[in-house]
């Protein structure tokens, strides 16, 4: 005969109270917690009930319908998608692998149509962006020569960036394309190396023909200043000598005119300069300088 505690079902009672209200406060939890959630600044979140949108939170602290409410993030910050090891084809047929990376970002005002349309952003990245960088790059490249577009890979980032927004179609923004890296095959980057170091010497060459050439007018100018001044000096010296010709031969006719009318300026000129002083010596049958005893006296 076995003995049944009078208690027992009072406690079991108990511990099943204890249960419910232990799951009632889960619940009571869950959906307090379940009622409001955040959105952070570079994000907008699409509010689904039961599967279907109803709209767009921004960000800050919202509320929802616990259980029926469910809320995707979707971010609307500037990103890259980078493109490695993209093939194209030169105008002058030269096959080049470029690495490109293109900024993006969502329009805030069309979170909507990304998931309405397309789920998510890599969903619609994967059927709006690609197949244009793609297709895009290689029609623009294209118009390009090799050497071009090395040289000019501005032009070409730029080229490509206005096809690529043109070409897109759908809640997608292009805010900046950049070109990272062009690799051509190693024959023709050595040809391009070699080309651009005889480049560099036919340059070298000319600015060393220029530099003479320049020397060379340096000492044509100054010859030819040497020679003026030494034509300028001769003419000087001409000029010079002709004037004391001229003063000479003035002073001669000046003087032989002098002579013709008097004939006694030279003894006069003698006995203005004599000293006072005989000779010493004389030769015999000469006369006294100075003194002329002819009877016109």
């Amino acid at each position: 005969m076995s003995y049944r505690d009078p208690q027992q079902p009072s406690r079991d009672i108990s511990f099943i109270k204890a249960g419910a209200l232990f799951v009632a406060a889960i619940l009571a939890l869950a959906l307090l917690f379940g009622s409001f959630y955040t959105i952070d600044q570079g994000e907008r979140g699409v509010v689904l009930r039961n599967g279907g949108f109803i709209g767009v939170s921004d960000p800050g602290l919202n509320f929802k319908m616990p259980i029926f409410d469910q809320v995707v993030p979707i971010d609307v910050r500037n990103n890259v998608r980078t493109y490695s090891d993209l093939a194209a084809y030169s105008k002058d047929q030269q096959t080049a692998i470029m690495r490109v990376s293109v900024n993006y970002s969502v329009p805030a005002d069309r979170v909507a149509d990304v998931y309405n349309t397309y789920g998510s952003i890599e969903a619609m990245l994967m059927r709006v962006l690609d197949p244009q960088v793609f297709d895009e790059l290689k029609t623009v490249f294209g118009q390009f020569n090799a050497v071009t577009a090395i040289q000019d890979r501005a032009r070409l980032s730029a080229d490509i960036q206005s096809a690529i927004r043109e070409a897109v179609v759908g809640p997608l923004l292009i805010t900046n394309i950049q070109i990272e890296n062009i690799d051509f095959s190693d024959v023709y980057e050595n040809s391009i190396e070699d080309r651009m170091l005889a480049e560099v010497e036919v340059q070298r060459v000319r600015q060393n023909a220029e530099r003479e050439k320049i020397t060379a007018e340096i000492t044509v100018i100054q010859a030819q200043a040497e020679a003026d001044s030494s034509l300028a000096r001769a003419r000087a010296d001409a000029e010079a000598t002709r004037l004391r010709g001229e003063a000479e031969a003035f002073a001669i006719s000046a003087r032989g005119e002098a002579l013709r009318d008097s004939p006694n300026l030279v003894e006069l000129t003698k006995a203005e300069r004599w000293n006072g002083i005989l000779p010493t010596s004389m030769i015999p049958g000469t006369a006294v300088p100075f003194l002329d005893v002819s009877p016109d006296l």
